[in-house]
């Protein structure tokens, strides 16, 4: 399997995995009353699920976004910075006449 669909894969179910988290959390912390509305509805499984689903795809695609943005470059000598701007004075003619 190529490099880069390991990387995807890979960050993508750590993304998963923290999703999971946090919809447990959501659901033991009683926010918003979840908890109650899962246990007592008959779509509150389904619910859940689509809960940790769209949370899943939302914390996978920052977490790969993240793993992207976090990689080195070695090559880099800025530091990730932009040289600092200089200002240089610029001659400027002045011609005088009628008004």
């Amino acid at each position: 399997m190529p490099k880069l669909v390991r990387f995807y894969i890979r960050h993508v179910l750590i993304g998963f995995a923290l999703a999971a988290v946090f919809t447990g959390l959501l659901l033991w912390l009683n926010v918003g009353n979840l908890w109650h509305l899962v246990t007592h509805t008959a779509e509150g499984p389904l619910a859940a699920f689509l809960l940790f689903f769209f949370n899943g795809i939302v914390f996978g695609g920052v977490q790969h976004g993240v793993a992207i943005m976090l990689m080195a470059h070695e090559d880099d000598t800025t530091g990730g910075h932009a040289p600092p701007a200089v200002a240089k004075p610029v001659p400027v003619r002045i011609t005088a006449g009628r008004r």
